[in-house]
């Protein structure tokens, strides 16, 4: 019986040493370099970089901006807001009354800010992940004026430029993506300061 339990040991010890290297070493690593190969930037984190090389974000994971110069990121549950290590959704349904009372300061503040008519779902909720890279067109447009009264352009050029950086999906819904538009932001022309009259 001994010599039957060895020898039928041997095969399964084989074939698990065996799969171990083909499917924990060979396989990831095959996948690694084709990954490498053919799609560099994306197998790397589809990484943005400044004019200095400096890693300054990523086009498919969200950040927080905050300030009244750029579009501002819709809301994220994500640990204190777009913490990649804690990635998720509230998980509060639209009958929630916590829901209510935390969307309710953000549609009077978006207000405040000059967004007439309903404000975007996007610019109050967060999205599953909450770390999304996007914005609806509706959402960016919205927010529009702002950027342009801040950063002294005018509010029709920044309109056009949301409409030149909207891209359609097959199966969603039409996006852009607020790094991307920060990054235009950043490289408009301020508009010429008002000439003052000489006395």
């Amino acid at each position: 019986m001994g010599k039957d339990f060895s020898s039928a040991l041997r095969p399964a010890i084989v074939m698990t040493i065996l799969f171990a290297i083909l499917l924990g070493l060979a396989y990831p690593l095959a996948m690694t370099g084709i990954g490498q190969a053919l799609f560099p930037s994306q197998a790397n984190g589809s990484l943005v970089r400044d004019a200095r090389g400096q890693v300054i974000g990523s086009t498919v994971v969200g950040q927080g901006f905050t300030t009244d110069r750029y579009f501002q990121t819709r809301p994220s549950a994500a640990g204190k807001g777009y913490d990649g290590l804690a990635s998720s959704g509230s998980n509060l349904g639209p009958a929630s009354q916590a829901l209510v009372n935390r969307v309710g300061p953000d549609i009077a503040r978006r207000h405040a800010e000059g967004v007439t008519g309903p404000v975007p779902a996007d610019l109050v909720t967060a999205s599953g992940s909450g770390l999304d890279p996007d914005l609806s067109p509706a959402s960016a447009l919205a927010q529009a004026s702002r950027i342009a009264r801040t950063r002294g352009v005018a509010a029709e050029r920044v309109r056009r430029m949301v409409t030149e950086m909207t891209q359609h999906s097959i199966l969603g819904d039409p996006y852009v993506n607020v790094l991307a538009l920060n990054r235009a932001l950043d490289e408009l022309p301020r508009a010429p300061a008002p000439a003052t009259r000489q006395r």
